[in-house]
């Protein structure tokens, strides 16, 4: 056999072998993960960018908003004697005592709008919020070296963690008398932020109930939340948002999300539910209150970017199908196919990722997908016209990616179910093609020349 007869037969195995050709599509599919991997990082990078549209929007009309409060304070002085050196001296401290409200009623109604940050939309929230309740103060002190109870000197602390929030001037009702608002917080310590009220006439109404009440128009972003002071502490919602997630440390006793639309919530808590007293001298950290808090987070369910993301970890598995039926095509069809066209498929499969965001930033996602859908199945599908020279083949591959992203669409639909749809349809995918290949020799198989 001479040498030219030996370079024929090896041109021959190389082009024929459906071996090497099988590594060749493997190493193919995996350089395809690159401009995949390009496309999830351009879907984070909108979506960063959409996330500093909520940031700015948040800036200028509130963040998230946590109500921390009533709470009444009473300086108290007592005389401490410190020993130094040889010297003893005695100084005044003031130390707070802190009374927690015997009853705290929150009833509020959330009304949300979206606004738009250039192509981004921002779910933000006006809310009116009827708080009311009791104090009954039962002075408790050490005796030891107290020198003044200050009753003139008390006052409540309201705490709202973005005070730009507020959009009305507030009426503070004590004990039937309308007391005047004034910016600030004189505990930083427990709550860093908020208003501060007088209150007058502790002194005469010791250990008798004090009502209390305000109405506050408060407007934020993202969530509203609350801290349970009350020694029973109810708080009631309804909004017009169709997707809230509960959260903090307690969900509601009853909620009821009616098909028309919104929600409606109630919530009880008990002094015994939380791990703090119902009154203390010194200071307590913010941190134990807010440990306790509760509320609703108004988002958007499932958001556009979040889908493409989702789709887009399918895209390795959709590469991989749709260069399975072009090597099974090539295969049953006795036709060659050349790696640049199994190339040009799998770049126009990464593209329905970057048509897919691009156009849910100006539609609707569901309809945004099944324009990108419809743009790469007939853009495949009629290429695979001139390469298999088939038309049962061409349509046996548009039935394939239809059913690919038909089946994404879906999985993408069922959040909580995302996991169970896709262990599923992977496991039926593989069983249909361990079927439909069933028969094939690949010991005694090659391809011949098209």
């Amino acid at each position: 056999m001479d040498e030219k007869s030996i370079i024929n037969q090896t041109s021959d195995w190389v082009k024929n072998s459906v071996m090497l050709k099988f590594i060749v599509i493997t190493i193919l599919m995996l350089l395809m993960l690159i401009p995949l991997f390009m496309t999830k990082d351009i879907i984070s990078e909108r979506r960063h960018m959409n996330s500093e549209a909520m940031t700015d929007v948040s800036e200028k009309w509130g963040w998230s908003q946590e109500v921390n409060g009533p709470i009444l304070v009473i300086p108290v002085d007592y005389l401490v004697t410190e020993k130094k050196e040889d010297k003893t001296e005695t100084r005044l401290e003031t130390r707070h005592f802190t009374v927690l409200p015997e009853q705290l009623i929150i009833d509020g109604d959330v009304t949300t709008k979206k606004l738009e940050r250039g192509i981004y939309e921002v779910v933000v929230y006006k809310s009116v919020l009827d708080i009311s309740g009791t104090f009954i103060v039962n002075p408790e002190f050490d005796s030891a070296n107290l020198n003044r109870i200050r009753y003139n000197d008390a006052f409540l602390t309201m705490g709202i963690s973005d005070l730009r929030g507020i959009e009305n001037s507030l009426d503070f009702n004590w004990n039937k008398s309308r007391q005047e608002v004034s910016p600030g917080s004189k505990i930083p310590e427990t709550i860093a932020s908020g208003v501060t009220i007088p209150a007058p006439g502790i002194e005469k109404m010791t250990g008798k109930v004090i009502p209390f009440s305000m109405k506050l128009h408060l407007q934020g972003s993202k969530n509203l939340r609350f801290v349970p002071l009350g020694k029973t502490t109810r708080v009631s919602l309804k909004s017009d948002w169709s997707a809230p997630k509960f959260n903090g440390n307690f969900l509601p006793d009853n909620r009821d999300l009616p098909e028309t639309g919104g929600f409606s919530a109630d919530w009880q808590v008990l002094q015994l539910n939380r791990n703090y007293p119902q009154s203390w001298i010194g200071s307590m950290e913010g941190k134990k209150l807010k440990s306790s808090s509760f509320g609703v987070d108004l988002i958007i369910p499932l958001d556009d970017y979040q889908k493409a993301t989702r789709s887009a970890k399918y895209g390795a598995m959709t590469i991989a199908l749709t260069f399975l039926v072009f090597f099974l095509a090539e295969i049953l069809n006795k036709r060659r196919i050349h790696p640049f066209q199994y190339a040009l498929v799998g770049l126009a499969l990464c593209l329905f990722y970057i048509l897919l965001v691009s156009l849910s930033e100006y539609m609707a996602f569901n309809t945004a997908y099944m324009l990108a859908t419809l743009s790469v199945v007939l853009m495949i599908s009629l290429y695979s016209l001139s390469v298999f020279k088939a038309n049962k083949l061409s349509m046996i591959l548009a039935v394939t990616l239809t059913g690919i992203y038909g089946f994404m669409f879906v999985t993408l639909q069922l959040a909580d179910y995302a996991l169970l749809m896709g262990s599923v349809g992977l496991t039926l995918i593989l069983a249909l093609t361990m079927y439909f290949t069933r028969n094939i020799n690949w010991y005694n198989l090659n391809i011949a020349r098209g």
